[in-house]
């Protein structure tokens, strides 16, 4: 056992998968805990020690492969490890090769994690107000298809992330995002003036289920207001505090998948 606490989801059922806190890490101070982001201003020995010992309760032996994510819309295909050092920009991935451990960061944003098990092909999307309406589920979507994965079989989960009561956006955010279709209004609750309360994961189910998804997993666990459990950036902001840590969501084929 590894002794980190793995969030799992019943609609990737059969795919090592799990969404990850920041229980069970050996980071210290404001970063306490699992905390696996390079971009941290934490100490790079426990980072280290943080992501393998995440690696090693989803997917033991699997290589960790992450990226340096940019809140875009765009889908990078991995058919191996990357080069020592390297992160694509980008802010999904899917993959068809076993082995291969596929790491989404979060401390907010809305990490998904998709699976279509017969076609042994797996996804992994950093979906943050700007990637979701990047359309970075829909990019991941098809670069699962291009390796033979159908949106008919592909189930989806969207993991920890800043929940409609915790995240208070202004009059220019909701906006843009009635801008882009007047039916998103429904994602906005009235706040205080000039403010609403922004639902991102019932955002993202929307999205899935518009690109034809029918199994989506909404966990409806919220990074602001767990602090035991999760990090958060908005909460890190509020509180003025020097740094905060990064969560991870993983997702992988073990090298015993049927690819029959």
């Amino acid at each position: 056992m590894s002794g980190v606490p793995v969030i799992h989801a019943r609609t990737l059922e059969g795919v090592a998968h799990g969404f990850l806190g920041r229980e069970g890490g050996v980071s210290t101070g404001v970063h306490a805990g699992l905390n696996v982001g390079l971009g941290s201003d934490d100490d790079a020995a426990a980072i280290a020690e943080n992501r393998a010992r995440a690696t090693d309760a989803v997917l033991p032996g699997a290589t960790l492969v992450t990226l340096y994510q940019v809140h875009s819309g765009d889908c990078i295909t991995v058919a191996a490890p990357f080069a020592d050092g390297e992160r694509p920009r980008a802010d999904a991935l899917v993959t068809d090769r076993p082995g291969l451990a596929l790491g989404i960061l979060t401390a907010d944003c809305a990490p998904v994690l998709f699976a279509d098990v017969a076609a042994c092909v797996v996804g992994a999307a950093h979906a943050g107000w700007k990637g979701a309406i990047g359309g970075v589920t829909d990019s991941t979507i098809a670069a699962m298809e291009a390796l033979g994965a159908r949106r008919d079989r592909i189930t989806a989960a969207i993991g920890p992330c800043i929940a409609r009561a915790s995240y208070e956006v202004d009059d220019a955010f909701a906006e843009r995002f009635e801008a882009h279709d007047p039916a998103n209004e429904r994602f906005f609750a009235p706040a205080r003036a000039g403010h609403h309360q922004f639902d991102l994961e019932s955002y993202v189910v929307h999205r899935l289920a518009a690109a034809g998804l029918t199994r989506i997993a909404a966990l409806g666990l919220d990074t602001y207001a767990d602090e035991a459990r999760f990090y958060s950036y908005r909460r890190a902001t509020h509180r003025g505090e020097p740094g905060y840590g990064r969560q991870i969501a993983l997702i992988g084929l073990g090298a015993e998948t049927d690819r029959a």
